[in-house]
C-alpha cells in the first residue's frame, strides 16, 4: 500500500497559479474568438447597432428581475455601454484608445480624492500604552 503523497505549501500555491494563468489565457482566446465572430456578423449587416443597445438593455432588464441590481441604468448608461461594445465590434482602434485614457483620468482623479478624505487610523496596543504613558503626567486617558 502506497503512502500519503506531501505537497509543500509552495508546490500547492504553484500549481494553482499555473492553472490560474492557463484559465486566463483560455480567457482571452474565447474573447479573442469572440471578438472576430461579431465583427464579421456586423460587417454581414445580421448584427446591428440597434441590435446591441437592445441586448444591452434585455441584460440588465434579466439582471433586474434576476435582483442582482436594485434598477436599471438610465439611457446615457445604456448608450455608454452600447458604444464600448461596438468600439471592439467596430474595430474602433482610436475610440478605444481614447475610451482607456479617459477611464485612465477618471481613476487618478477619484485616487486624488480619496487621498484628500481624512482617514482614522488605528493604533496598536502597544502604542496606544506608550501614548497613555506620555499622557498620564497630563491628566486623561486616551479612547481606546
Amino acid at each position: 500500500m502506497a503512502g500519503p503523497v506531501q505537497f509543500s505549501l509552495e508546490e500547492i500555491i504553484s500549481m494553482l497559479l499555473q492553472r490560474v494563468e492557463s484559465l486566463a489565457a483560455s480567457d482571452e482566446n474565447s474573447k479573442t474568438k469572440q471578438n472576430i465572430i461579431y465583427r464579421v456578423l456586423y460587417k454581414k449587416g445580421i448584427l446591428t447597432d440597434d441590435d446591441i443597445m437592445a441586448s444591452v438593455k434585455e441584460e440588465y432588464s434579466m439582471l433586474k428581475e434576476l435582483g442582482v441590481i436594485k434598477e436599471e441604468p438610465a439611457e446615457d448608461v445604456y448608450r455608454t455601454i452600447t458604444d464600448g461594445v461596438l468600439q471592439w465590434v467596430k474595430g474602433d482602434v482610436e475610440g478605444i484608445k481614447k475610451s482607456m485614457a479617459d477611464y485612465e483620468k477618471k481613476l487618478q482623479e477619484y485616487a486624488r480624492e480619496e487621498a484628500k478624505k481624512p482617514r482614522i487610523e488605528v493604533a496598536g496596543a502597544n502604542v496606544l500604552n506608550q501614548l497613555d504613558a506620555a499622557a498620564a503626567n497630563k491628566r486623561g486617558k486616551l479612547i481606546i
